[in-house]
């Protein structure tokens, strides 16, 4: 008893393995694009408070940066004073700048899910060719 895929023929076996293959790589690409999507949209919360905290913590570190220099003023040469609250300022500067971009680093841009089915998907291809 043979079925109607025993009755196809040999290019137009071909032509449906294309057909699906191209059919996954349409589905592959678009789910990149939804992962690429979801993997911004989560960096760009932490990147959006970065900003806002460094904005809104240099008016206040402004402020009390001057009134550092002020007091310091009080018992040094007003230049000493500067110079040694900038010092301060910097090295909190860049304690602050690494522990940011060690947390964004941390965020893996790379689309897993799709590399995951598109390896299984040219497993599939393979078999299917045998």
């Amino acid at each position: 008893m043979s079925t109607p895929q025993m009755q196809r023929t040999v290019p137009e076996l071909l032509g449906n393995i294309v057909d699906n293959i191209q059919q996954i790589i349409r589905s592959e690409f678009r789910l990149a694009k939804a992962e690429l999507l979801e993997k911004a949209s989560r960096a760009s919360q932490p990147a959006t408070t970065l900003g806002a905290g460094f904005l809104l913590g240099l008016y206040g570190l402004g402020f009390l940066l001057l009134a550092a220099v002020y007091a310091l003023s009080m018992v040094m040469a007003a230049g000493l004073a500067a110079l040694i609250v900038g010092g301060v300022l910097a090295l909190v500067s860049v304690a602050l700048v690494t522990s940011s971009a060690k947390k964004l680093k941390a965020l893996n841009p790379a689309p897993e899910r799709t590399i995951q089915t598109l390896e299984e998907n040219v497993q599939w291809a393979k078999d299917q060719i045998k």
